[in-house]
């Protein structure tokens, strides 16, 4: 948060609560051998610890994003007369889809948008799960890479 209000990244990419939430007690004791000794050092080096490793998994999500993208692309493109860059780019937008969001992204009929998806389900690309009226497309190797399932 902190290197985006810096304008050092446009994003915050660098999620480093997870490794504090992980690591609980050492950064707590880093933390008070800073208030009790003035033990700057120690705490840096623990959040200098968490940022290296912190980039390193994020390194390592962008790149088994990029390569299921990828894969989604090439077999994708093979198989389905439909594919497009833009349909691909919303599939990884976020880790599910809605024929409303196809709609409205690819400029596109309801039907042709549900069309699109339920192949896509068929082809082992997308999960579709019904909540209420709604029909959510999952891409859950995407959902499983962000949850870190799989990492």
């Amino acid at each position: 948060m902190e290197l985006t209000l810096w304008q050092v990244f446009n994003l915050p990419i660098l999620y480093l609560s997870r490794y504090v939430i992980q690591n609980k007690k050492a950064y707590y004791e880093n933390l008070q051998g800073v208030r009790d000794n003035h033990d700057w050092e120690s705490w840096i080096l623990f959040m200098l610890d968490d940022v290296e490793k912190t980039a390193q998994e994020t390194i390592a999500l962008i790149q088994n994003i990029k390569m299921l993208m990828q894969d989604y692309k090439n077999r994708i493109r093979k198989n389905y007369s439909f594919y497009s860059q833009e349909l691909l780019n919303n599939l990884f937008k976020h880790p599910y889809t809605k024929i409303e969001f196809i709609e409205r992204d690819l400029d596109m009929k309801r039907l042709t948008a549900s069309k699109y998806l339920n192949a896509l389900v068929d082809g082992g690309f997308l999960d579709k799960v019904k909540v209420g009226k709604s029909n959510f497309y999952i891409n859950t190797p995407l959902y499983n890479l962000l949850i870190n399932k799989t990492l």
